[in-house]
């Protein structure tokens, strides 16, 4: 007995961070079925793992950005411009996805009093501030509060001032660069165990019976997301390379889309997309700066949260939706959506402003957010994993066609 143990140990140790990740989840989903109060007390282990990602996230990406700019070489070439591109355009198309599904499957809701004590945006000015003293941010309280936007703002800044700095001190930021890295390594090992705690409990807790009564919003919601995930990006990526792009896609689901899911935080995630950039050859200089922004702005999962729940509302009530109004709720919600990891409580929390355009009253408007967190089990989630795993693939796709593009010029 004491023999073979060794032997499957080692045999575990083996198989890939994925297969091992799968491994917890079915282990997690069988305790939550067969043991459901031993289930809820896995709930720690879960907390422990997002915990230590949020806890390692803000430095790394500090770090990390800041001696890539000071390190980054003259004539080296970057493709932020292009990622930046894919990131707007995949947000918008993803918008324009949930309009149209909204429209041939419209939901209604059941609005109620609900008291929620929660504070929405005015209007897309007020997000845009928002986003504009997240910048402006101290750089103790951006670490301190993860507010990825400062701390983007202060590692540019303070990389492009040490890139006039002598060899020793980038030397130095690159050597703390890579120790935050294996720091983050060692945590993201951890990873099945996080998500056989996270699932477990989540299971044993909250199960499924309050999304029974939205299933049709849940559907239109998650298939919105699987279209643009299995579908829209594709095409988009497609474009960019000019080849089958599904074994990228795959690969970005498979390995940051699963993490993502459960973890359900964006900023959790970064470092396992950076990890998995890393391991699919793309540039550092790009990806250590493309991942963390990709994590404020590239939310096409928001983009559908936000249109679809604020369609059902518009359904609802009998508002007629034109096609100039359909647009321009496209465009609210794809800057709206930009602008969701500056806004406390995330997308949810901008429905009310994507309301307004339809003259639908906060108090009624509230009452859509109110249902967004009953449904937020499996809506957040799903939401959060279309969003990481679109930041991986979109920056690979842009790396790959503009290396390519070189190639041929050359």
């Amino acid at each position: 007995m004491t023999a073979s143990s060794p032997s499957l140990w080692l045999r575990l140790q083996r198989l890939s961070l994925v297969t091992q990740i799968i491994i917890g989840l079915i282990a997690g989903i069988a305790l939550a079925l067969f043991a459901p109060e031993v289930a809820k007390s896995t709930a720690f282990i879960g907390k422990v793992f997002v915990s230590a990602l949020k806890a390692v996230a803000p430095i790394l990406v500090f770090v990390l950005v800041m001696a890539s700019i000071a390190n980054h070489k003259h004539g080296q070439e970057t493709h932020i411009r292009p990622i930046l591109f894919l990131y707007l355009l995949g947000t918008f198309a993803a918008a324009v996805v949930a309009v149209v599904a909204s429209t041939l499957f419209p939901s209604s809701l059941v609005l109620a009093t609900h008291d929620v004590a929660v504070t929405a945006p005015g209007g897309i000015s007020e997000v845009l501030q928002s986003l504009l003293l997240s910048v402006v941010d101290n750089p103790v309280s951006a670490l301190m509060n993860a507010n990825f936007i400062g701390i983007l703002a202060w590692a540019i800044g303070m990389g492009v001032a040490i890139r006039h700095a002598g060899d020793t001190t980038r030397e130095v930021l690159g050597d703390l660069s890579n120790g935050v890295t294996l720091i983050v390594r060692l945590v993201i090992r951890f990873a099945p165990l996080g998500i056989f705690g996270l699932v477990a409990s989540t299971l044993a807790t909250s199960g499924f019976g309050a999304l029974i009564g939205y299933v049709h919003l849940l559907a239109v919601l998650l298939g919105c997301m699987l279209f643009v995930a299995l579908v829209m990006n594709p095409v988009i990526v497609f474009w960019k390379l000019r080849r089958n792009p599904y074994p990228l896609v795959i690969t970005c689901l498979r390995e940051s889309g699963i993490t993502a899911f459960f973890t359900r935080s964006s900023a959790a995630n970064i470092p396992v997309n950076l990890e998995l950039s890393k391991r699919l050859g793309l540039h550092e200089d790009t990806y250590s700066v493309s991942i963390p922004l990709g994590a404020t702005i590239n939310m096409a999962g928001a983009a559908i949260t936000i249109t679809v729940l604020t369609l059902a509302a518009v359904h609802t009530l009998g508002i007629v939706v034109d096609i100039p109004t359909a647009i321009l709720l496209s465009i609210v919600a794809a800057i709206c959506a930009c602008g969701a990891s500056g806004v406390a409580g995330g997308s949810l929390l901008l429905i009310p402003l994507a309301c307004s355009l339809f003259g639908i009253p906060s108090e009624i408007a509230m009452q859509v957010v109110a249902v967004g967190f009953i449904i937020g089990v499996l809506q957040d989630s799903a939401e959060t994993a279309l969003n990481s795993s679109t930041d991986v693939l979109f920056t690979a796709a842009a790396c790959l066609g503009e290396d390519e593009k070189a190639q041929r010029l050359a």
